[in-house]
């Protein structure tokens, strides 16, 4: 089972000039994985929430590419609140950790890196069954390992 100490603020570094910051990122190097889907998020309302859910083999890079918010991560056992305001950090997210992105700023966008293609069969949405799949126990109607 993954935890909560995996998750793990990667720095991509910065290229300044006086025409303006450049940060690179590679996978297999910034990111633990091979690159398969990249997404954003942005014009969160005030208020929003996303996330709420953990993923069975789904492995993330989180970056705020630009403003800010916080992640909320949960492996079942502990909770860990991470800030994200600095576009040159990432937080990486292993498989199998509950995360909800909260408290995002006016203009806030938030960059994902996934290491799968999207699969809905992947998700777990309750977070009660993500406390049976983490705690090994039996769920049921939601997902298995």
């Amino acid at each position: 089972m993954s935890s909560v100490d995996e998750c793990k603020i990667v720095n991509l570094g910065r290229v300044g000039s006086s025409a303006g910051n450049l940060s690179p990122l590679y996978g297999g190097v910034h990111v633990p994985f091979d690159i398969k889907r990249v997404y954003y998020l942005y014009d969160v309302p005030g208020g929003a929430e996303r996330g709420g859910h953990a993923h069975l083999k789904l492995e993330q890079l989180i970056v705020a590419v630009s403003g800010s918010f916080t992640i909320t991560v949960d492996d079942g056992d502990s909770q860990r609140a991470i800030s994200l305001d600095r576009s040159y950090y990432g937080l990486y997210l292993p498989r199998l950790i509950w995360r909800e992105i909260i408290g995002f700023c006016t203009g806030a966008v938030c960059l994902v890196f996934a290491s799968l293609p999207y699969d809905e069969s992947d998700y777990i949405r309750d977070h009660q069954d993500f406390l049976a799949v983490t705690r090994r126990s039996p769920i049921g109607g939601g997902a298995a390992v």
